[in-house]
């Protein structure tokens, strides 16, 4: 792999040493190169050092002197180049045709996707990239995302669920008929813990299917759909192609609109196991959200055994990790959430291992609202989702900020990371 990006603010000079950099580990500062650098070199490097930093999404921004690239790694993102305004024109075309987009449409958005080979201490790896272009103010923005071809499916215990989460969880998953749904937004780890689940379900005896957009995991023993909407190919009626599959299992990438809801619910409750995401602010939130897309509240009730609402939080760094007295608004807001009394709390003070963040990697947090008798009684008799959550934390349902505390008293993450993700929504 060749570099021309040297560590530190100003550009690159020419014909200097190649060094490969991470540019958020152990870069000293904001990368800027010149305009004489090949569009084919800064596209082959950017995607290089966003798999060494660990970055899911790269994005490429155009602005009124300059083009501005950041990383997006463990959720948030970082500037990490500066390029002329005059260079952006050959990269965005590099990165179209790679993808097999149109490079000479600029004014309508348009997605693509390509294979990136690389190589490192890890062996030879493809990476799935998925292109999206839009028109700005001040020109096209791509953003890339981007998805290993071979990603390793998480088992329930790497899922960081609290021990008596993942036991009902997994009960949950035993039923053979039923609908089991994940909430959050873009990012919060839902489509992780379904495979988790149907690792833990894939067997000889079972038929498992699914139709997602994109495919993000690709498993052999497991018949999976890309939505294609050139073809007709939606999650409307790809489910019902894969209904007449005799499947035992139907994973649903997501359900967004009332005839995916009610053809989901109708195989929830003819025999079949559906997995589905639901984008929602919580567990309850998720569970009105089918009512809002018109399926009638017994067939709600009827057909969802669980709803689980998760986030991903940053984990403190363990390299640089260092006791920290909290302030008095911190500690009143630990307590006022059940956290374990205790004087310090260990935060990520930036090293080279984290890029100075304080963080590395993530960890889950989870929701799990389950339907009790008490539960289905008030969403059938149509109570507000208000009464619905009062009832589910009276009946022991940890909350999304609760359980997060808990990963704070445990040194996992900090109150900052809980508050930024969490209690600031």
């Amino acid at each position: 792999m060749r570099a021309r990006w040297w560590p530190g603010s100003g550009s690159v000079p020419n014909g200097g040493p190649a060094e490969v950099i991470g540019v958020l580990g152990r870069a000293a500062g904001l990368v800027t190169i010149g305009a004489d650098i090949s569009p084919v070199e800064v596209v082959d490097e950017l995607v290089s050092h966003a798999l060494a930093d660990r970055a899911s999404d790269i994005h490429i921004e155009p602005q009124e002197h300059r083009v501005r690239v950041r990383y997006r790694v463990d959720g948030v993102l970082h500037e990490v180049l500066q390029m002329p305004l005059e260079l952006a024109g050959g990269v965005v075309s590099r990165i179209k045709v790679l993808a097999g987009m149109d490079i000479v449409e600029k004014r309508r958005p348009q997605d693509g996707q390509f294979v990136f080979r690389t190589e490192d201490a890890r062996g030879e790896r493809a990476v799935d990239v998925r292109v999206s272009t839009t028109l700005g103010v001040n020109g096209e923005k791509v953003v890339l995302r981007l998805l290993e071809s071979e990603r390793r499916r998480v088992r329930y215990a790497e899922l960081g669920m609290h021990p008596e989460t993942a036991r009902a969880w997994a009960a949950a998953a035993a039923n053979t008929s039923g609908m089991l749904l994940c909430s959050g937004p873009t990012g919060s780890g839902k489509t992780t813990t379904l495979y988790a689940t149907l690792g833990e379900l894939d067997s000889v005896g079972a038929n498992l299917c699914s139709i997602e957009d994109p495919v993000e995991y690709v498993v052999d023993t497991i018949t999976q759909i890309q939505i294609n909407p050139a073809i007709g190919t939606t999650f409307a009626t790809g489910l019902r192609s894969l209904l007449r599959q005799d499947p035992d299992v139907i994973l649903v990438g997501e359900i967004r609109d009332p005839e995916t809801a009610k053809i989901a619910v109708q195989a929830a409750l003819t025999g079949h196991l559906v997995l589905s995401t639901v984008h929602a602010r919580d567990s309850v939130s998720a569970l009105y959200r089918f009512l809002e897309m018109g399926v009638e509240p017994y067939l709600v009730t009827s057909s969802v055994l669980t709803v689980m609402a998760q986030r991903l939080l940053r984990r403190t760094c363990p390299k640089c990790a260092r006791p920290v007295e909290p302030t008095p608004e911190q500690r009143a807001i630990y307590l006022r959430h059940g956290g374990t009394p205790k004087t310090e709390f260990l935060v990520g003070t930036g090293c080279s291992y984290c890029g100075g963040t304080g963080y590395h990697d993530r960890v889950g947090v989870y929701e799990m609202l389950r339907m009790t008798p008490s539960i289905r009684a008030l969403v059938a008799d149509g109570a507000n989702a208000d009464v619905v959550r009062f009832e589910a934390i009276a009946e022991g349902m940890p909350t999304l900020i609760t359980e997060a505390v808990r990963l704070v008293s445990e040194d996992l993450t900090t109150l900052d990371e809980v508050l930024r993700v969490i209690a600031a929504e």
